[in-house]
């Protein structure tokens, strides 16, 4: 062999030690996901569930539960997170139910276990949202889908064009119409194909979205439920659904399509559906708006959506770093400007601490 071919032999040899790591004594790191990069407010919304800054309990999109293979009530532990940055959506109101705009970090005071918390974190821009809607497609509603799907419409023309979405609709049982996706075209043609039949699977509904939420790639995320009555053919119960609703940090609206008061067709499950979708929906800082008259249903999606647009999210870290998984309770004040009316806050409840 020719000096000039070992030469060019060694010269491939030192390429292929220097390629595997082999010549500097380090181990190769590991090839990176040939996935599509997330831009950060992707990587963001993916560090932030349940509204804190890391987790690291939380189960795998992947194993979130079909309509046919969701597990049974009380078989999920229930999700912890690492606390470090705690995010409140506060929604403000004024007597006539208008939203207030232009307030600053100054005016607000938030409280955790009654004491008082550091804002480190202050916003009211209209950021992208991950939102689910939970359609109500029951025999009950053959009279009045026309209507709700036009308000799913109007919703969507209040959205932020870098918005995901994905629906759920239920009767019997939850079905998935469409996973996430950013084409309300396409999820509002899918929207116009469900038919009304069946019973009322509210909770398994709300429960299904919850999980599929895991998929966000959006910091704020939330439900809208469109229903005209209570749960009434559920594996889940109402205390399942709450219990889920407080380890999530989801934001759920609802609209109640319900019957007047006067009519003596509401059944025990449409009577007790206002009260029990305003507890849920306040708990988590969002609102119930009930509707009697079908003509309102496209006013109240707009006006939902635009409420969405003028939240103002607040963060902080918690002067109590114990890890006891125990629920806290946040609390938050505002000290309005003068001339102001009385106004009304919406924010969630609280959360769960970590485990030790």
């Amino acid at each position: 062999m020719s000096g000039e071919r070992r030469r060019q032999i060694g010269a491939a040899l030192l390429i292929a030690l220097f390629a595997t790591g082999f010549l500097v004594g380090e181990d190769v790191p590991p090839r990176a996901n040939s996935a599509t990069p997330q831009n950060s407010e992707q990587v963001a919304g993916n560090q932030e569930q349940n509204g804190l800054s890391q987790a690291t309990s939380a189960p795998s999109a992947d194993t979130a539960p079909s309509a046919d293979t969701a597990p049974a009530p009380g078989s999920q532990r229930p999700i912890r997170i690492d606390v470090d940055l705690v995010l409140v959506n506060v929604s403000v109101i004024d007597p006539y139910n208008r939203f207030v705009t232009g307030l600053s970090k100054e005016h607000f005071r938030i409280f955790e276990n009654e004491e008082v918390q550091g804002i480190s974190h202050f916003s009211n821009e209209d950021v992208p949202i991950s939102i689910g809607l939970l359609f109500d497609a029951s025999g009950s509603m053959s009279d009045k889908i026309d209507k709700a799907r036009m308000s799913v419409m109007q919703f969507f023309r209040m959205s932020n064009p870098a918005d995901e979405f994905f629906l759920i609709g239920f009767n019997d049982r939850p079905f998935q119409v469409s996973e996430f996706t950013e084409d309300a075209t396409e999820l509002q043609n899918k929207l116009n194909f469900t038919e009304a039949k069946g019973r009322t699977s509210l909770f398994d509904a709300m429960y299904l979205g919850l999980h599929e939420m895991k998929k966000a790639k959006y910091a704020r995320k939330v439900l809208l439920v469109i229903s005209d009555g209570g749960d009434n053919h559920s594996r889940y119960s109402e205390r399942d659904i709450k219990r889920a609703v407080q380890e999530s940090d989801v934001q759920i609206y609802a609209i109640g399509i319900y019957e007047p008061y006067s009519s003596r067709s509401r059944t025990p499950e449409e009577l007790a559906g206002p009260s029990l979708l305003t507890e849920i929906a306040e708990s988590t800082g969002g609102r119930q708006f009930p509707v009697e008259n079908l003509n309102d249903l496209p006013d109240i999606a707009r006006k939902i959506g635009r409420e969405l647009r003028s939240v103002y999210v607040l963060g902080y870290r918690p002067t109590n770093d114990v890890r006891d998984g125990k629920w806290r309770k946040i609390q938050v004040k505002l000290q309005a400007p003068r001339g102001l009316p009385p106004l009304q806050l919406f924010n969630k409840a609280g959360y769960y601490a970590p485990q030790p």
